[in-house]
């Protein structure tokens, strides 16, 4: 009897414990399933330039207007690598691949993207089977002339970042970034800037950079965005 006892209690222990276990899985936060099998496809930067620089240049997918100016070679690529690297270090999303990206956005692809984002992106994200998909786009990447003590001009970039839920196609975030560098005595407001990278004039590699860490630090989870309506 003692023994039979011993099992019984044996065996309401272990189910006591798979259901604590159950439950756990399925509390809300817990087990983040939502943000462990989200999926994002990131599109490469698209440079939008305007004809009149007085006038700006105006981003197809939200119509807003940022300073254009030039846009250096290779800046497309160097900002979306960046992005990649940071979305997933930041680790919201499961990342797509670049490369399986530019495979579904080769040829016509792009430039049906670019022409007419809002109505390509998605169903390019829904052929990847991501959950997002983000588009990308640059106004203006100008390098500093001088060094990091000293310069003529000041880097100078611009760029902003929106974000597609693919099952409705509804932009569920966006984030903006436009910004030329300048010295502390001329604008105490980017006092955090000038000092982020060692109160040194930077390239514009890394204003992108610490744009793009200022835009991501308010992307919200991936459950928050699934669920949003």
């Amino acid at each position: 009897m003692r023994g039979s006892h011993r099992g019984f209690k044996g065996r309401m222990w272990k189910l006591t414990l798979l259901s604590f276990l159950s439950l756990f899985m399925i509390l809300p936060g817990s087990g983040s399933m939502a943000e462990e099998t989200s999926t994002l496809a990131i599109l490469s930067f698209v440079v939008e330039r305007s004809e009149d620089r007085a006038r700006g240049a105006v981003c197809p997918v939200c119509k807003g207007i940022y300073g254009s100016g030039e846009v250096a070679s290779g800046a497309p690529i160097t900002l979306t690598r960046e992005l990649y690297q940071k979305m997933e270090t930041l680790g919201t999303f499961r990342v797509i691949p670049l490369e399986k990206v530019e495979e579904a956005r080769s040829g016509s692809v792009q430039m049906r993207l670019e022409t007419n984002p809002l109505r390509f992106a998605v169903p390019l994200g829904r052929e990847l089977k991501a959950d997002f998909v983000m588009v990308c786009h640059l106004f203006r990447f100008e390098q500093r002339v001088g060094s990091a003590i000293g310069v003529e001009k000041a880097a100078s970039v611009a760029f902003d970042l929106h974000l597609f839920r693919t099952k409705d196609g509804k932009q569920v975030w966006d984030g903006s970034f436009d910004e030329t560098q300048k010295a502390l005595f001329d604008n105490l407001l980017q006092i955090g800037t000038f000092f982020k990278e060692g109160a040194k004039w930077v390239t514009a590699e890394e204003l992108a950079a610490v744009g793009m860490d200022r835009l991501l630090k308010k992307l919200p989870g991936a459950r928050e965005l699934l669920q949003k309506p």
